[in-house]
């Protein structure tokens, strides 16, 4: 207790450094944020195309139920599929009807004969996807084949890329506010060496004058991340209407609560230990 009050006095007594220990440490955790909700959204979106029908088959109007049941047989078969559904022509009505029941123009153009029977596959993995296309197209009374494997593909890619991005931005971040860490603990040293030779002198042990900088360090990375992660935790709530019409048909939001509180936790952590570090890598250089 008694080593946080003489932190929080250095602090009042030089506020403007204070303010810019804060400010750096808010913009490194802002970020951290940021990228935290962009990689989660990303892989929910990833897991959302994976986990619906990743390959649909439309049959010609001739096509045979018998010869659609072999194929759903020689489909399943395979092995590599974890579901397989049939939808006719009434069910494509019904769904067609659910998807447009606010245009009434759309609804009086289209009847079942007009919709395609259909055969939905979801795949084990993804890597399966092009064989099973293959064998669909391969048989006669398929007239086309639909899948999302190269939408899945393009936002694997995506996402790896914004990864990358975000973790050499975050660790650029990172030394930078190590850095600005250490510039300012150094002065906050210097300010108060006459102080530090008189607790020297008195007996006091390099712990008992270091643990001030160490709170005073941890103080402004934990400020800064609380700042941070509300900036960003703000900006996802406020964007969330648009999102979701955005991302429509895709349940990722709204976010969870308990999965922010989660990433608070983890910037609080990621804080302390980094504003440690840099106050304790201060203290070896200025205090010897």
């Amino acid at each position: 207790m008694k080593f946080i009050k003489s932190s929080l006095r250095n602090i009042r007594r030089s506020p403007y450094q204070a303010l810019a220990a804060v400010l750096i440490m808010m913009l490194t955790f802002l970020t951290i944020s940021f990228f935290t909700f962009l990689l989660a959204g990303s892989s929910r979106v990833i897991n959302f195309f994976e986990s619906k029908p990743q390959a649909t088959a439309f049959f010609k109007n001739e096509a045979k139920q018998s010869d659609i049941n072999t194929l759903e047989s020689q489909i399943k078969n395979t092995g590599k599929v974890s579901s397989v559904r049939f939808v006719s022509k009434k069910e494509a009505l019904k769904i067609y009807k659910q998807q447009n029941k606010d245009d009434p123009l759309l609804l009086d153009l289209v009847t079942a004969d007009i919709l395609p029977a259909s055969l939905e596959v979801s795949a084990f993995r993804i890597s399966d996807l092009s064989g099973i296309s293959e064998t669909l197209k391969g048989s006669s009374i398929v007239q086309e084949v639909i899948f999302q494997k190269d939408i899945v593909s393009t936002l694997v890619s995506w996402t790896a890329a914004v990864r990358r991005i975000g973790i050499s931005l975050v660790i650029v971040l990172s030394l930078v506010s190590t850095f600005i860490m250490i510039t300012i603990i150094g002065i906050r040293i210097s300010q108060r060496k006459e102080d530090i030779e008189i607790m020297r002198l008195i007996g006091a042990s390099n712990w008992y004058i270091r643990w001030p900088f160490l709170f005073e360090g941890m103080f402004y990375a934990v400020i800064g991340a609380v700042i941070g992660w509300t900036i960003a935790s703000l900006a996802l709530w406020y964007s969330t209407p648009f999102l979701s019409s955005f991302l429509k048909g895709i349940p990722i939001l709204p976010v969870s609560p308990i999965f922010l509180f989660e990433v608070l936790l983890a910037e609080l952590i990621l804080a302390v230990i980094l504003g440690f570090l840099s106050s304790f890598l201060a203290v070896l250089r200025y205090l010897k």
